[in-house]
Parts: structure tokens; sequence; C-alpha cells
């Protein structure tokens, strides 16, 4: 499968990049880091510079037909940073249009509400984010991961790094079955 890493230029949490991104690495597949803007992008251990990835397409550049699915790292910074971004709104929504599955872990989901795709699903997050969600006409979970297969497409979200092991196994299990 190739799956789309959609992150902002700055502000992604580093591990919420790298361990989905190893997993899917792991698991025989396409992992892609796509931005909104070409270079690198630079990532961040909480509120510290971490390291630097080099980005391989463009928002605007690139569209969701040519991946199998998406990946949101949270960050504070990274998702209020592409909800900001037209295209890359665009970006995401078109996964749900298309019916491809989609996994957010932590302040993700906030891209998410910004593309009107929450209303009628059910996903956990980083808690901050539960009025956000509910806002936006989302049903909130506290759970390690969920799944929600109450639209086009499968949703796999999780709240937080200590999510990650969890999180890594049910997007690559949902992503596959999807694919199929």
């Amino acid at each position: 499968m190739r799956i789309a890493f959609l992150t902002a230029p700055e502000g992604v949490e580093q591990i919420e990049l790298t361990d989905p991104w190893k997993a899917a690495v792991d698991a025989g597949h396409e992992p892609v880091l796509v931005s909104t803007k070409s270079g690198k992008i630079q990532a961040f251990e909480h509120l510290d510079k971490a390291d630097t990835f080099p980005v391989q397409e463009v928002v605007g550049e690139t569209s969701a037909d040519s991946f199998d699915g998406l990946v949101l790292p949270g960050g504070v910074a990274n998702p209020d940073f592409l909800r900001t971004d037209e295209k890359a709104v665009g970006f995401v929504r078109d996964f749900f249009d298309q019916g491809r599955p989609v996994a957010a872990i932590c302040h993700a989901p906030w891209t998410l509400v910004e593309a009107d795709v929450v209303r009628g699903r059910v996903l956990t997050s980083w808690p901050s984010l539960r009025t956000d969600i509910r806002n936006a006409g989302g049903s909130w979970v506290d759970e390690q991961v969920k799944v929600c297969d109450h639209g086009p497409n499968k949703l796999v979200t999780s709240r937080k790094p200590d999510d990650l092991k969890a999180f890594c196994e049910t997007f690559l299990d949902v992503f596959t079955k999807e694919a199929a």
C-alpha cells in the first residue's frame, strides 16, 4: 500500500510520525511524507525541536487517489497549521469522499474537524479536543484506539503517544483489509 503521511512544515510530534512510519515500512508498505511546502519538515518532541524529514510530495501537486490511506500525526502546532491551509483540508476531505481509510492521533482530529468529516462519527483524541469534536457533530470517547465505520470510510483514532502501539497495529490492520 502507498500511505500518505500529512504534516505541516513545522510542529509534528516526532514519535507520532516515526512510529507509524516504521510500522508501515516493517509491514511492507510505502509511506510518503506529504506537506504543504517542499523541502523539509521540522518535527518536535513536545515543545523542543527534534529531527527534520524530507518532504516527498506537496499538497496541491498530489491527490488522495494516488494513495491507499492517510495517516495524520499529531503535535499541537501541526494540525493547527494544517487546518488553516485550504489545500491540506481539501486533501484530507478527499480521502473521506473517496472512501479511503484515515488514521489520526492526538491533536490530529483538529484537521478532521476543519474538513467537516467528523459529523456522525465516533472518535478519540487528546482530551482537550473533546469539545471541538462534539461541536462538529462527532461523538468523543476516551479509548486507546477507536475504529469508526459510521461513514464513507474507516476512521482510526488514538489519544496520545502512549497509544502508539495499538494505533499502529490497528491502522495497519484496517488499511490492509480496506485495500484487499
